[in-house]
């Protein structure tokens, strides 16, 4: 049976860290540059990322939460029935990627530095502003060697590794949290508690040809 899944985040935060994930995805996905538009997919994921950057504190704010789940995974050391072996790999994985996060410079920062991003990032954001004559500077770089350009997008994602290695940890562990169980929408409404979830996941078989459409009461959000 063929499934869709979605995923609905419980609280801000949560909506953050999805929607930089998308963008994450689309950068590795278009750094190849295999056809001439891949570079307008790339520059836009890179400078929504940048926007982000610039409207919070997203270092500071993964850390806060990276801390939170060791603390809680902490609790479970020497509990009888809990794999003691898995459970130190997590706490492992936690502390690796905690410190290779605290060891990061601020997100974004070495692209504000980086000429070539600051001169085409403004009139990148105009509906059809990265033509020739809008941009030559863009123009000049997308007709350089494949080899440096991409090169180029090795250097500015590897200034993203740790937010990469640090955020999908995170979302893995949130993900893994719950656990999926059948439910029946009676005239096409569910009703149900998430009680200090993150995250809303849903499998869908696609034959019902349905989508859903989640709410959430502000007051019982976490």
């Amino acid at each position: 049976m063929i499934t869709n899944r979605f995923e609905h985040p419980l609280n801000e935060k949560t909506r953050i860290y999805l929607r930089v994930e998308s963008l994450l995805r689309q950068l590795q996905h278009s750094s190849s540059f295999s056809d001439n538009y891949q570079h307008q997919i790339f520059f836009k994921s890179l400078f929504d990322l940048l926007e982000i950057f610039e409207q919070i504190q997203l270092k500071s704010e993964l850390a806060k939460d990276l801390e939170k789940q060791r603390q809680t995974y902490r609790a479970w050391l020497n509990i009888d029935d809990v794999d003691q072996e898995m459970l130190g790999s997590i706490l492992g994985d936690l502390d690796s990627v905690h410190r290779e996060l605290m060891g990061a410079e601020r997100f974004g920062q070495s692209f504000k530095e980086d000429r070539f991003l600051s001169a085409i990032r403004q009139r990148f954001g105009l509906p059809g502003g990265a033509c020739c004559f809008d941009l030559p500077t863009l123009h000049h770089w997308l007709h350089l060697p494949i080899d440096k350009r991409m090169h180029d997008a090795e250097m500015w994602l590897t200034s993203l590794k740790p937010l990469m290695n640090a955020l999908h940890l995170w979302l893995k562990l949130t993900r893994e949290t719950g656990r999926f169980k059948p439910q029946i929408a009676r005239s096409g409404l569910l009703q149900s508690e998430a009680e200090e979830a993150n995250i809303i996941r849903l499998n869908i078989p696609m034959h019902y040809g349905v989508y859903p459409m989640v709410s959430a009461i502000r007051a019982a959000l976490p």
